[in-house]
């Protein structure tokens, strides 16, 4: 199928209005990043709130369910005793038929707010009807923050908090919890509650000590005990991480740069670079560079290798096969420990 030449608006221009209380007839949110839609629509809900007086002029739709006809039927009744009425469809994806959204979208009633909430991509952006969506300013995508960005939305968000973290210890965040900013908003909130209230800055050393206070094992564990030889520690912290719902997609991943970022530390020490230059070339935080240097002594340049090897095997292995992930995470571990 040829790649689509028709381009969704950020969604983070329909938060931005919204922000500043410009509200459009109708919203029509999609993408891959659901964290990114949950967050427009409560923002969007929290500003059309003061304009609804009654209950009834709230309506809560599920695609699935309903016939869109029969959604926008509702869409053009009056509101029952409020300035404004606000239709609410989850689930728009499972729409079968859309075409009712374009005389919709050409004269929406000014009375009536309706969002559609759209799980996943659009995979047909350029039909007619989204197209129109997207002509009339109604059609938004949410995608999945990654690398710069994401640590970038990590920064900001702890400063909506007033607090200050660095992108290195944004970092170090991402590296602990993964990608996903659901996950992320939870560990920061849990920072942000053990944290004292006169303290400002969100630095590595509180982002480990509230990991440990909350008794949570972290890729760092792993890896740690990893770099020890220790085997019964890192089956154990091996099976929690996966118990906790950490993807063994994401273990493989952390690991292999571990190890990668290993296999580089004897040709780093003849350099003698400073600590903060050779962490960041190895690919991890100053703070634990020490560690680095220690495994170093422990893994020889074929273990690091056999490791290595062992990591792009258990890779294809969850990628082609159907074990069970606390399964891979076992044999992998196995493998690299011996």
């Amino acid at each position: 199928m040829a790649n689509s030449k028709t381009n969704i608006p950020s969604i983070l221009e329909a938060v931005k209005e919204i922000k500043k209380g410009k509200l459009k007839p109708v919203y029509y949110f999609s993408g891959d990043d659901s964290f990114g839609i949950d967050s427009a629509f409560k923002l969007l809900e929290e500003k059309v709130a003061p304009l609804l007086t009654s209950d009834f002029d709230k309506e809560v739709f599920y695609g699935e369910n309903k016939a869109l006809f029969e959604i926008l039927d509702a869409a053009f009744a009056f509101p029952f005793a409020s300035s404004k009425k606000f239709v609410i469809v989850r689930e728009s994806e499972k729409i079968k038929d859309k075409k009712d959204l374009l005389s919709y979208a050409d004269s929406p009633p000014e009375f009536t707010i309706i969002v559609f909430l759209h799980n996943g991509k659009i995979s047909n952006p350029d039909s007619q009807v989204y197209k129109k969506l997207i002509d009339e300013g109604f059609l938004f995508e949410s995608k999945e923050l990654k690398g710069k960005n994401l640590v970038n939305w990590l920064v900001d968000y702890a400063e909506s908090k007033e607090k200050i973290l660095s992108e290195e210890n944004a970092q170090l965040l991402i590296d602990i919890a993964g990608e996903n900013r659901n996950i992320l908003e939870a560990q920061l909130e849990k920072i942000f509650a053990f944290l004292d209230k006169d303290i400002k800055e969100i630095n590595h050393k509180v982002i480990i000590d509230i990991s440990s206070s909350l008794k949570e094992y972290t890729i760092f564990d792993l890896q740690n005990a990893i770099s020890q030889k220790d085997k019964a520690r890192a089956y154990n912290i091996g099976n929690k991480l996966v118990e906790s719902g950490i993807e063994p997609a994401f273990i493989i991943y952390m690991l292999t740069r571990y190890f990668t970022g290993l296999s580089r530390i004897n040709e780093l020490k003849e350099q003698n670079l400073p600590v903060e230059t050779a962490a960041r070339l190895v690919g991890t935080h100053r703070f634990y560079y020490n560690d680095y240097l220690r495994a170093r002594t422990l893994y020889s340049d074929a273990e690091v290798f056999s490791a290595i090897q062992a990591l792009l095997k258990a890779d294809l292995s969850i990628k082609t096969t159907s074990s069970g992930s606390a399964n891979v995470i076992s044999i992998l571990i196995a493998e690299i420990l011996g």
